[in-house]
């Protein structure tokens, strides 16, 4: 189970950290990552890294980490627009056993 925090109301150009911790009892993933969905738009990526991807970001403003010792991914997140309201999801791919998807958290970004 992935369990997202740290989303909110932000104002323009400000910052914040998402955290999406692994407490389920799979680990091993090979590819770690964060999506968005913005209302009435498709879900996309927004950063990405691991197995045949190294580490991919739809922006130079959010930069993915990982603790593994905590099970734990983050997207930090800076410079802060409206655009990037929408609601975030953590991803989790393995090899084995499939895609894993949090319940997703808002960010919204007040202009």
């Amino acid at each position: 189970q992935l369990v997202e925090s740290g989303g909110g109301l932000v104002e323009e150009g400000g910052s914040l950290t998402l955290s999406c911790v692994n407490s389920g009892r799979t680990f091993g993933f090979d590819r770690v990552g964060w999506y968005r969905q913005a209302p009435g738009k498709q879900r996309e990526l927004v950063a990405l890294r691991g197995s045949g991807v190294g580490t991919t970001y739809i922006d130079h403003r959010f930069t993915i980490s990982s603790d593994d010792v905590r099970n734990t991914v983050y997207l930090q997140m800076s410079g802060l627009k409206s655009e990037d309201t929408g609601t975030y999801y953590c991803y989790f791919r393995h090899v084995l056993k499939g895609e894993f998807w949090g319940q997703g958290i808002q960010v919204t970004v007040s202009s």
